[in-house]
């Protein structure tokens, strides 16, 4: 599994620099770089409330980094997104509510006025653990579990600096479970492991699954109105080794309304479906205890009102 992807990045990097090495005359470098860091704090502090309710205490923080360089016949988009936070409701431990790693870097070479031909290599995780809460002694995710590789070669249509979409019908993506646990379980689709009769185990969960695919990954952003600036990025991925017809769905909406040079609100919604990370869908027992999983739509949404910083 390791060696198919190894040997499949090792094939498209060295076509790539073929690419690359042509015309190799020296060109003055053409670079737009752009940084935002944002922090949200909200607070509900309440004491002998008669129309009851519970006090609670949130902050999230977000990092959004990009760097593109675009000149003559070649481009190279590269974005970090990062984001953190963390909520307290009533007497609670502490939990996260956003967790966040993106790093992504894609090489283009036009081959017509609206097209390139790119190599997309993406990179997602998350920084600390996830837990089934209310249970917190069971993990359902942590640092790398999962972490999802991608590396997609294809056709980049960009009619203007505002839109991209990237098709690619031979991309490879794979997916990293680094918690013995997780891997053990079968969580995210790798290889559960193997026990005897006795319930001793014979063969550790993997840690990695290949998948082999195509991929679609659009990316709009734009000024809508004065001082809003709307952004959304939709990915699709259809697994031809594994039920090609369930399509992998991430697609992400930030809206930001600047205030002033320092306060913004922000708004982000996220919707996932992954066929292959299984939740729990069925209460069978009465009991409260979820006893069936299964692959579930997932959404997010959060707004913020808080501290921005551009550089």
């Amino acid at each position: 599994m390791k060696l198919k992807f190894i040997l499949f990045t090792v094939l498209l990097c060295g076509i790539f620099s073929q690419l690359f090495s042509q015309d190799t005359a020296p060109v003055d470098t053409s670079w737009k770089r752009s940084a935002v860091f944002n922090i949200n704090f909200n607070q509900v502090s309440l004491s002998n409330w008669a129309a009851g309710g519970e006090s609670s205490i949130s902050g999230v923080a977000i990092f959004s980094y990009t760097a593109n360089y675009l000149k003559d016949k070649r481009s190279w988009d590269n974005s970090i997104d990062l984001g953190y936070g963390l909520i307290k409701n009533g007497d609670d431990d502490v939990r996260k509510s956003e967790d966040k790693i993106e790093l992504s870097t894609k090489l283009g070479h036009q081959i017509h006025p609206h097209w390139f031909f790119s190599l997309l290599l993406n990179f997602k995780s998350q920084f600390t653990a996830g837990y089934d809460y209310p249970n917190d002694s069971v993990k359902i995710s942590d640092f790398l579990a999962p972490a999802r590789i991608l590396l997609a070669p294809g056709f980049d249509y960009k009619p203007n600096a505002h839109f991209s979409a990237l098709i690619s019908p031979v991309s490879a993506r794979l997916i990293v479970v680094a918690n013995e646990d997780l891997a053990d379980a079968g969580a995210f689709g790798v290889d559960p492991a193997e026990f005897n009769e006795l319930g001793e185990k014979i063969k550790d969960g993997e840690m990695l699954r290949f998948e082999f695919g195509a991929l679609l990954k659009a990316v709009y952003e734009k000024d809508v109105w004065e001082n809003v600036r709307f952004k959304t990025k939709l990915e699709l991925f259809s697994d031809y080794l594994e039920n090609p017809k369930n399509i992998d769905v991430d697609w992400e909406v930030l809206l930001t309304m600047k205030i002033n040079n320092y306060l913004s609100a922000q708004i982000n919604t996220q919707l996932i479906y992954d066929d292959n990370t299984k939740l729990p869908v069925e209460d069978t027992t009465g009991d409260g205890i979820k006893n069936k999983v299964g692959p579930r739509t997932q959404f997010k949404e959060l707004f913020g009102l808080g501290l921005t910083f551009k550089f």
